[in-house]
């Protein structure tokens, strides 16, 4: 009997020992944990769209405290930043709001069908079958893979094109990860005009392929007052940080490449 209590008693005397020094080691280096984190989580959206450049809002939430900046988050604006300035006791700089946009009007109405797809309505399926259905392969192929991952309900697809309603974009950019095509930007809000065309081919080419394209003949460039506007790999590209929304280049655009939005202020 004897031999049997024996190793018992070791065994519980060891276990009684071992607790004792989780104990005292869990008092002596416990981490104290910091309010402001659950304080930080509770004013950010929760959206968890990772547009900050953390893993979700509770990864951001530490972040902050830890000394991130406080205005990463697309989906909050300026508002999220006034409140986790607040609470983290520092100066309120929010960024400029961003909002992503389709650069392609390569509706079918504006492009040749190549064939007629019949698989899985992905773009990214449907791209890698000869750069997918439309005539252009740098246009947008129609699938609605963006709309299927924004959060929002800012997509939409209209006659083969995505649309994005730019009053409900939050920036967040999940859309621009999922373009195949790489033909969704992201621009400031308060940007009026945009070439909408992703077309890298030289204008006879580019225009037979979509009716709308941007041919690169150089008119808007000549009537842009704020020299805001210039040739990149044989299209207009605007800069916005020049643009100032007057619209002549719009009124002199030979193919309706240019499209206007209405600048979110």
């Amino acid at each position: 009997m004897e031999m049997v209590l024996l190793p018992v008693a070791i065994v519980s005397g060891l276990g009684l020992v071992f607790g004792l020094m989780l104990s005292y080691a869990s008092v002596k280096f416990e981490v104290e944990a910091d309010d402001r984190v659950a304080k930080v989580r509770e004013a950010l959206p929760g959206a968890n769209c990772g547009a900050c450049g953390f893993t979700g809002c509770d990864n951001y939430a530490e972040a902050i405290v830890n000394g991130a900046e406080i205005n990463k988050c697309p989906v909050g604006g300026p508002e999220l930043v006034t409140r986790l300035s607040s609470i983290m006791g520092v100066e309120a700089v929010a960024g400029e709001k961003m909002v992503a946009r389709v650069m392609c009007k390569g509706s079918w109405d504006n492009v040749t069908i190549k064939f007629d797809y019949d698989g899985i309505l992905d773009c990214r399926s449907a791209a890698s079958m000869a750069g997918g259905p439309s005539s252009c392969i740098y246009g947008c192929v129609g699938m609605g893979s963006c709309k299927k991952v924004c959060a929002f309900g800012a997509i939409t697809v209209e006659n083969g094109i995505a649309r994005i309603d730019e009053r409900k974009c939050t920036g967040c950019g999940k859309c621009i990860a999922e373009c195949p095509k790489l033909i969704i930007k992201m621009v400031p809000a308060r940007s009026g005009y945009s070439v909408a065309c992703s077309n890298e081919e030289k204008g006879a080419v580019a225009r037979k392929n979509c009716k709308v394209a941007c041919i690169a003949c150089g008119k808007c460039v000549k009537a842009c007052p704020k020299e805001a506007i210039s040739i990149v790999n044989l299209r207009a590209v605007i800069d916005t940080s020049k643009c100032e929304n007057c619209g002549e280049c719009i009124k002199v655009c030979p193919t309706g490449a240019i499209e206007k939005y209405m600048p979110l202020m």
